[in-house]
């Protein structure tokens, strides 16, 4: 789909970024998640290739010397995340429109050498509210619970740097958001390219 945006939805860890994107992806047929590349070690609910490309630092550091990768970043666990390059063309080869969920750094990145680019950041209502989210979750010890929230303080300061920002205080209400965001901005793409 030539012309068409890539869609970033980022934000910090437990504002819900996951939730929305599955609704949107179910309401929107033409765009596609792409899967990231992560060094972080499997969960046992989790599957190689569809939740993330599990590969080893090694693996991971080859590709970063290769190229790659459109963006890349190590997160404050220590785990790298990246967004190959190869599956954005798999999903442009398909005539989806790339969604891309990333960490902030890598969304910037995304938003200053990707032209079309539409960069969304989800947030929740409050700190303690993420914090309630990130503890219910479960899948973080409470030290990196502790690491994430004051991560979290930070990234929130930077949700001006994004086209759009979505407060995730109802999930119906912010994935309806998220899709009329969507919706128009896909119009206006094809609107452009018929020029």
């Amino acid at each position: 789909m030539a012309g068409t945006p890539v869609v970033v939805v980022t934000g910090p860890s437990g504002a819900g970024k996951g939730t929305l994107e599955r609704v949107v992806l179910a309401r929107i047929p033409e765009l596609e998640l792409a899967v990231s590349a992560t060094t972080r070690a499997r969960r046992s609910s989790e599957a190689d290739r569809r939740e993330y490309w599990f590969i080893s630092e090694d693996e991971f550091e080859r590709r970063v010397r290769s190229g790659d990768f459109l963006e890349w970043v190590t997160y404050v666990s220590g785990n790298r995340y990246g967004t190959l390059r190869s599956e954005i063309d798999r999903i442009r080869e398909a005539d989806k429109v790339p969604l891309l969920d990333m960490e902030i750094e890598g969304a910037l990145r995304v938003r200053d050498s990707v032209p079309g680019s539409v960069t969304v950041f989800i947030d929740a209502p409050s700190v303690d509210e993420l914090e309630r989210r990130l503890r219910e979750r479960a899948t973080e010890s409470s030290g990196e619970v502790d690491d994430r929230l004051r991560l979290a303080v930070e990234q929130r300061r930077q949700a001006g740097e994004f086209d759009y920002v979505i407060v995730n205080d109802e999930v119906s209400r912010a994935a309806g958001e998220l899709e009329g965001i969507v919706r128009s901005e896909l119009q206006r793409a094809a609107t452009m390219s018929r020029q």
